[in-house]
């Protein structure tokens, strides 16, 4: 009986105490960026800056969720073979990638994530066979940091690993989260 009513007390506990984390986030985003591979030429090396938008419902006391994430990225790359017009070769990038969270350690304000999905690259010069509009995968890696309604975060991005210029991108973002 004793260990019945003690199951029942850790029970409701456990379900007083798993709060839902904000479902969706608004956010900035910057950092740098730079070809990779045989584009590590021709695109150079830069920045991108640019905004992010997230679907990602989950309870706290869940250590697995989802993620879905669209990002637009404005980007300046320098010292790159491909920049013909200009000193600079710019790039609009936007993607969606659908992914999974996880959360390896106790605190329930920190998450793993892990992304692919789809992008659009366009640039200001032709790149490698003459393009300037490209169309590819993307991946991600990162980690997500809430404090109160805010989110913070450090992402690994890598794109067009099939049909178009490759690139990598390490990029910060801070923004607000809520419903």
């Amino acid at each position: 009986m004793r260990s019945a009513i003690a199951a029942a007390v850790v029970s409701i506990a456990a379900l007083a105490s798993a709060e839902p984390l904000p479902p969706a986030s608004l956010e900035v985003l910057g950092g740098g960026t730079s070809g990779t591979g045989a584009d590590a030429k021709p695109l150079g090396f830069g920045y991108v800056i640019g905004a992010e938008a997230a679907w990602q419902p989950m309870a706290t006391e869940r250590r697995w969720g989802w993620t879905v994430r669209w990002a637009t990225l404005f980007g300046r790359l320098y010292d790159g073979t491909a920049a013909t017009i200009d000193d600079s070769l710019r790039t609009v990038q936007m993607d969606l990638t659908l992914g999974i969270r996880f959360r390896p350690w106790a605190t329930p304000s920190r998450y793993l994530t892990a992304r692919a999905g789809g992008g659009l690259l366009r640039t200001n010069d032709p790149v490698g066979s003459g393009g300037r509009a490209f169309i590819g995968p993307v991946t991600a890696v990162g980690i997500d940091q809430y404090i109160g309604s805010f989110v913070m975060g450090i992402d690994v991005r890598y794109g067009m690993i099939a049909n178009g210029p490759e690139q990598v991108q390490l990029v910060v973002r801070l923004g607000v989260a809520g419903p």
